[in-house]
């Protein structure tokens, strides 16, 4: 069989949940705080991945507006028992300091591209809940449970509970089922069975270095749970210099042929400061179940970064430029921040993209930005801008964004008398947190009408910006930025507290409040291999 680099969804695309129904596989994975909420990929090979649908696309199933960075939707868990699809979720509205406001639901549909249920209400006692669908028809509800007592660490254990689709609630006694290793922080269960036994994949360490994921088993599925002998079937945590860190979050799918594979979170980490710009990714590894029927990871626990797959990975699309045009709408690439009121923050009429200024860059509330995800460590970013901006407080153009804590902003502005400017504005998470870094780069005036074409290249972790007035030549505008800076290790929470990844994309704020709309022609994002990408190259 071909042998397939990882990760198999590059960029961000964490904490996956994988399902098998007939020949067609599926991959659900947490989308945070950007809108609509949950990535499902769908692969007839398990190599060639394609987004199919974001199921959470309407008011009545997520409105995150006001959610904090890295927190929205966690930790989707896709099954489907023989007649329909399930989807559990979490909404998280507070994660730092000692509470976390955390609400699951659960969403069905007939068929993978919907129409999707509006959610059942489960509870709010914890987070990254799956469902399982026992042999004799039962369903059982599974997550892990957070106490604001325990110090210094909020997790409790796994809780199982059983679920009533009809009456669609939790039923009957709750128990705490597992209570994890001495590694600690034990979340993302997922429960299986198989020749009698009742098996529990969990995560554990934190979603950092010392990620990782464990593995326990119990005849009864009330348990006790014992925990495998090597504890951790997959993880990097001794191994600092493994390709994939970050491994952890995991599960388990049966091919056709009987073969087992193991889908796990993973980050690539760049520069001294081991930054993981892409985020948290999704890779897989061949497993099998040995003679003690217990699962091991084939050469594990470490992850490797080829894995023998039915399929080889199509490399002339992945490295493919992609030119965006808006006559048929927003394309499946893009996504938006928390809120499901799409109208009042942009539009695609005549061919173009046009966005609403509304609040600053960075509010948790209502911002126009439209952006994709960062799936290379090199690539170029183009677009043309057409925006009549009055004062100071309107500003548009093309971003590289993390969070509010962490973006570089090259901007069709004015100054405080109307005339047009451009102005690059940055935020490194430096001191106070989430405030621009100053002073800025000298703007460039603009004449005060005409379109002008805004574009960035990263090479690495270089970042340079690049503008062009109508029938002229691109020219460098402003200094080389640290792009590692739009990582998960610079998103301005503490460890293990900052869970997305990089974008790039389109923004526009109007801080009078009169909502200046900003046009834009096209997009384009053209990856580039490049030296520097030691993981691609």
């Amino acid at each position: 069989m071909p042998q397939v680099r990882n990760p198999i969804l590059p960029g961000f695309n964490p904490d996956p949940s994988i399902l098998r129904v007939g020949d067609d596989y599926y991959i659900a994975t947490s989308t945070f705080e950007w809108y609509p909420g949950v990535q499902i990929h769908h692969s007839r090979d398990l190599a060639n991945w394609e987004l199919v649908i974001r199921p959470l696309n309407r008011k009545s199933q997520l409105d995150m507006r006001g959610d904090p960075d890295s927190c929205g939707v966690w930790a989707p868990c896709l099954t489907h028992d023989g007649e329909k699809f399930w989807l559990v979720y979490t909404d998280v509205k507070r994660k730092d300091g000692s509470f976390k406001d955390a609400h699951n639901y659960i969403v069905s549909a007939p068929a993978i591209e919907g129409p999707w249920s509006d959610p059942f209400y489960i509870n709010s006692s914890g987070f990254d809940p799956s469902l399982f669908h026992d042999d004799d028809g039962r369903k059982w509800f599974v997550n892990m449970l957070w106490d604001h007592r325990r110090r210094p660490l909020l997790f409790e254990g796994i809780a199982l509970q059983e679920f009533d689709p009809k009456a669609g609630k939790l039923v009957g006694p709750r128990k705490n089922i597992f209570q994890g290793t001495d590694l600690a922080l034990v979340e993302g269960p997922h429960l299986y069975k198989r020749n009698g036994w009742y098996y529990l994949l969990t995560a554990e360490g934190g979603t950092g270095y010392e990620h990782a994921c464990t593995f326990a088993r119990s005849r009864d599925i009330w348990g006790p749970y014992e925990t495998h002998p090597q504890q951790y079937v997959l993880t990097t945590k001794d191994h600092p210099n493994a390709a994939l860190q970050r491994a952890g979050h995991g599960d388990i799918v049966d091919t056709p042929d009987g073969r087992t594979y193991l889908v796990h979170l993973t980050g690539r980490p760049t520069t001294q400061f081991r930054r993981c710009v892409l985020g948290r990714e999704t890779a897989i590894q061949e497993a099998y179940w040995g003679d003690d029927d217990w699962l091991y990871v084939k050469n594990g626990p470490v992850p490797s970064l080829f894995v023998e797959l039915p399929a080889a990975r199509d490399e002339d699309k992945y490295w493919a430029e992609q030119r965006y045009t808006f006559e048929s709408g927003l394309h499946k690439d893009f996504q938006w921040l928390r809120t499901p009121e799409t109208d009042r923050i942009f539009k695609t009429d005549r061919g173009k993209l046009t966005l609403i200024g509304r609040e600053s860059v960075g509010s948790w509330f209502e911002q126009a930005l439209v952006a994709r995800r960062q799936t290379h460590f090199s690539y170029d970013a183009e677009t043309v801008i057409d925006f009549s901006p009055t004062d100071e407080r309107q500003f548009a153009g093309l971003t590289a964004y993390y969070c509010r804590y962490n973006f570089f902003y090259l901007t069709v502005t004015a100054h405080s008398d109307g005339k047009r400017e451009l102005l690059i504005m940055s935020s490194e998470a430096s001191f106070p947190i989430g405030s621009l870094k100053t002073p800025f780069p000298e703007p460039v005036p603009l004449p005060n009408d005409g379109k002008v074409k805004l574009a960035l290249t990263i090479r690495g972790k270089e970042l340079q910006f690049y503008y062009a007035l109508e029938g002229e030549e691109l020219k460098k505008v402003g200094p080389v930025f640290d792009a590692s800076i739009v990582s998960d290790e610079c998103g301005g929470h503490q460890l293990h507290g900052s869970f997305t990844g990089a974008f790039v994309g389109v923004a526009a704020s109007d801080l009078n409040g009169t909502a200046a709309e900003a046009s834009f022609d096209y997009f384009v994002y053209r990856p580039v291999q490049h030296k520097s990408d030691r993981y691609e190259i």
